[in-house]
């Protein structure tokens, strides 16, 4: 526990006061920024700034030409630092009892500047890992010069208080009859789909991606004509040229591209999904020369009921009968009921797209109706989607005739 002191005792709503050490550390190492208070020339200032908490040590990120680093040089800089994160907005009936779920920390006392270089290192490692675990040793860490430009300010962590609201809607009795809606709007910080810099060719590293189930890992899957491997903004130009023809775009949601960067914006859509936990999307290589030829997902993921969909597939024309579709969804397959034990796969095309619904009673899919009006095509119309499916039962014998297949078939050189 923190000592409480005469600036950390709370005037009014004590019992939303925590002098907890525990609590408080938490607070400061998930939040990814504070707010910096201090004067200057009697002056009030307030910097929105980075922060990392080494033990009992809230180091602050600066630069050392700013005011307050400069103030600090001596005897130390008496600072406020507040920290907040916001985890819901409370709606009440009456205007006066709106509020908002949060974790706060104040922490009060005397910045001093670090100047111990070991120490400075240490807290600037600390703060580029504290943005990605291990991203300290996938980085290249800061040079001399670098080093000489950035000031570090450490305040001990001795008169800290936090607090918080938890709940929900806390209101007058008088006001329970009013017709408003009530309650409370959950907020998060989420993170969204990381977007590399032009040139980077490097993949996204694991502590980018977003946790995942099993159902929804883009395991890499190898066959003799195929490799499935996760989806990535690096396969867009790829995919664009593989794709280029207008029969590999006539059944899809979306219309073809006509630049490169329109193939990455289809690449960024499926990812953005894939964030959400909504699709799984896979690059489809040529197993003998390497070239990417297509995409393919699952999506409709449903670990409780055990089911899948396999879909939002394209394949490059020249690739199209060669055996590279067939080994794909087989591959999709064998992880859906196999690996991750799911009772049923799924497929949905176009009614018009006569080819498709050809293929996918190839592989052994049993049509179980038509969804009208499902879903709008690129050019506005409405179309009807066929509806295949595929059960743990039925797998075996299709397996088994879908490998039959892929025998009479050689890999494309």
């Amino acid at each position: 526990m923190y000592p409480p002191t005469a600036r950390t005792t709370p005037t009014r709503s004590r019992d939303r006061m925590s002098y907890d050490r525990e609590a408080a550390h938490a607070v400061l190492d998930e939040a990814y920024h504070c707010a910096l208070g201090f004067t200057v020339d009697g002056e009030p200032r307030v910097l929105p700034t980075l922060h990392v908490r080494i033990g009992d040590t809230l180091y602050l990120h600066g630069s050392t030409g700013s005011r307050p680093l400069l103030a600090a040089r001596g005897d130390g800089l008496p600072v406020c630092v507040t920290v907040t994160v916001l985890d819901g907005l409370v709606y009440a009936r009456s205007q006066f009892h709106h509020s908002a779920n949060y974790r706060s920390v104040v922490a009060l006392g005397t910045a001093h500047l670090v100047t111990d270089e070991r120490e400075k290192s240490a807290m600037l490692t600390a703060l580029v890992d504290k943005v990605g675990a291990g991203r300290s040793a996938d980085s290249r860490p800061p040079n001399r010069r670098e080093l000489a430009e950035t000031a570090v300010l450490a305040l001990p962590l001795r008169e800290v208080s936090v607090r918080s609201r938890t709940g929900g809607v806390r209101e007058d009795e008088a006001d329970l009859h009013l017709p408003h809606w009530a309650g409370v709007l959950p907020l998060r910080l989420t993170a969204g789909q990381p977007q590399p810099a032009t040139g980077v060719t490097a993949p996204l590293p694991a502590y980018l991606r977003a946790a995942r189930t099993p159902w929804h890992d883009p395991a890499p899957l190898h066959g003799e004509h195929v490799l499935l491997e996760p989806l990535d903004l690096a396969h867009a130009d790829d995919l664009h040229t593989a794709t280029a023809d207008d029969d590999v775009w006539r059944h899809l949601t979306v219309t073809r591209p006509t630049e490169p960067a329109g193939t990455a914006a289809v690449v960024a859509s499926a990812l953005d999904a894939q964030q959400r936990g909504e699709r799984v999307p896979w690059v489809q290589r040529c197993a003998v020369t390497g070239a990417v030829v297509g995409t393919t997902s699952y999506y409709e993921i449903d670990p409780e009921r055990r089911s899948v969909a396999i879909g939002h597939t394209f394949l490059g024309r020249p690739w199209w009968r060669t055996g590279i579709n067939t080994e794909a969804k087989l591959l999709l397959l064998g992880r859906a009921f196999d690996d991750l034990g799911a009772v049923r796969v799924a497929w949905h095309t176009d009614i018009r797209n006569v080819r498709s619904q050809a293929a996918i009673e190839r592989l052994g899919a049993t049509r179980e109706g038509v969804l009208r009006m499902h879903r709008q095509r690129p050019d506005g119309s409405w179309r009807d989607t066929v509806q295949y499916a595929m059960t743990v039962d039925e797998w075996p014998n299709a397996q088994a005739r879908l490998r039959e297949r892929l025998l009479r078939t050689a890999p494309v050189a």
